[in-house]
């Protein structure tokens, strides 16, 4: 009866292997590791923001708006409870995504309007900032590329017969993804150019 059941739990190993489940759990494994990845490279932007919107406030203490704009994108961001159960929850995804999106938008303006003020552009502090910044925004670039790849090849391959058999049985679900069409205009930072060209007129006060 022993030799019974060992030949049957053999059967089974060679049949879940054989229908994609050994690579469902590598591809799964391989999607949370991207996500932790892009994880911190958002974490270590939002990190920035704090000292970037003081050092601005500094300069151009005027530009009220933009300041709480940023500032409260960054508070969306840190309200949502980015944990690795989000992968799996495609509303919670896309808010996660939505908040993200507005903090690179309102830092994008941030340094747009710092182009105005000299004094903050020369500053070695905010020049400091603003280099972080940019190399954040190539991270995260690299970081959402990968796990965009990870969960497309997860999701081709859950739902690929006889894959698929499989992925319903142990309820595998097809993951949510970051929007692929934006996505060169993600990977380019947000740059300021301190250098003002030859002949060019100064910048408004």
């Amino acid at each position: 009866m022993r030799r019974i059941w060992v030949m049957v739990l053999a059967a089974i190993t060679l049949g879940l292997s054989g229908c994609g489940y050994n690579d469902m759990q590598r591809g799964d494994e391989q999607i949370k590791g991207s996500w932790s990845e892009v994880l911190n490279q958002y974490q270590r932007r939002a990190d920035l923001v704090p000292n970037l919107v003081n050092t601005v406030k500094g300069f151009a203490a005027q530009e009220q708006q933009i300041l709480i704009q940023v500032t409260e994108a960054r508070s969306r961001v840190g309200s949502i409870q980015a944990t690795p159960e989000l992968i799996n929850d495609p509303a919670a995804f896309a808010k996660f995504q939505q908040a993200q999106a507005s903090l690179s938008s309102a830092l994008s303006r941030l340094l747009v309007v710092s182009e105005n003020y000299p004094q903050l552009k020369s500053d070695a502090n905010f020049r400091d900032l603003q280099a972080q910044l940019e190399g954040s925004e190539n991270r995260i670039a690299v970081a959402r590329n990968r796990y965009i790849k990870s969960v497309q090849e997860y999701n081709i391959l859950i739902r690929t017969f006889p894959n698929n058999l499989t992925a319903m049985l142990f309820s595998y679900q097809v993951k949510p993804n970051f929007a692929v069409e934006d996505e060169k205009a993600i990977a380019k930072p947000p740059t300021v150019s301190f250098d003002k060209p030859a002949g060019a007129p100064a910048p408004a006060k």
